[in-house]
């Protein structure tokens, strides 16, 4: 019953965002059809009238919203103004390269971040701790595009180690070998990944190295060593289990957050994903393109807080016994 709760509640959130965003859109300052017609060097009153019927923006704002709102629910996103394209179309041919950034970033940050919290709150006076809580200051304060492009001068330029933009070379994403290809995805993705990485791998460090430090204290770690159990076990079986709860939270919530920061990593490294193509749509006043690049935002962002709340609920049994 509380999946389906949940489940209900999304489902009318989604709405709810649907609506802001059209309407949020429909009254932003821009016009798609003069932009249009700075593409195509000018346009006559017939040309924009003809545009502005064929495109619906001719008729009234509630109209327009009640039609959209039908074709979405058919699984129609409508057309792009300047790619001549089904949205649905443009953003399937994008959304695999910005899953694929996020989803390694996510993981690399959880991974390095948890690992130096836990290795932090060893010793919290000590020097690595001391270290770790510097330079998590600075990775959380420096700007995205700011680390994307001082890791572009450091590992593409100074040292040629990584490429600079693209997701793969010209001449393996016409090779045979998928291995190779993969390879070369691999070695294109390291800069985007720890460009977005790196700022959540500051908070995650932190956060855990503080609940790993609180949980150590509890009473039920004192029992466990009062009962003979190993100092590794303790360490490691129970404070780790609890202490990693919040940071299991919080990567869920930030979901949204590295989303967005995907749309500015996307744009320095010239990644081909949906933020890229949501900052050129942008530029370009392309309504039915943005309307469907934050209809699948909102979408995934849900979906990832839903599964977070099912892992906490996997990870700590409290919670089931409190739905039992």
């Amino acid at each position: 019953m509380a999946v389906l709760r949940r489940l209900a509640l999304a489902a009318g959130l989604m709405l709810s965002v649907i609506v802001l965003n059209f309407l949020l859109i429909r009254i932003a300052p821009g016009d798609p059809i003069e932009t249009v017609a700075g593409a195509t060097g000018g346009m006559t009153e017939a040309l924009r009238a003809s545009l502005a019927h064929a495109w619906g923006l001719d008729l009234p704002l509630t109209d327009q919203l009640v039609i959209y709102l039908k074709k979405v629910l058919q699984g129609d996103l409508g057309y792009s103004y300047f790619f001549n394209a089904s949205v649905l179309s443009l953003i399937l041919a994008r959304i695999g390269p910005t899953l694929l950034l996020i989803a390694s970033s996510i993981v690399f940050s959880l991974l390095v971040g948890v690992a130096l919290g836990v290795k932090a709150s060893n010793k919290p006076n000590g020097l690595f701790s001391q270290l770790i809580m510097v330079l998590s200051v600075v990775g959380y304060a420096a700007p995205v595009f700011w680390t994307g492009i001082m890791l572009m001068i450091l590992l593409a330029s100074v040292w040629p180690i990584f490429p600079v933009s693209g997701m793969a070379d010209i001449a393996t994403s016409m090779d045979a070998n998928v291995f190779r290809q993969a390879l070369d995805i691999l070695h294109h993705l390291i800069l985007p990944m720890m460009t977005l990485s790196i700022i959540y791998v500051a908070q995650y460090s932190q956060m855990t190295r503080a609940s790993m430090i609180n949980t150590l204290g509890s009473d039920f770690i004192r029992t466990a060593r009062a009962k003979g159990v190993a100092e590794r076990d303790v360490f490691y079986g129970h404070a780790l289990q609890n202490a990693v709860l919040p940071v299991v939270t919080m990567v869920g919530l930030q979901f949204g957050n590295v989303l967005a920061g995907a749309v500015l990593v996307e744009s320095v490294f010239d990644w081909p994903g949906m933020g890229r193509l949501a900052f050129e749509s942008v530029l370009r006043r392309d309504y039915p393109v943005i309307l469907g690049i934050l209809l699948f935002s909102a979408a995934m962002v849900i979906i990832a807080n839903l599964v977070t709340d099912l892992v906490y609920r996997y990870v700590d049994p409290r919670i089931r016994r409190g739905d039992a």
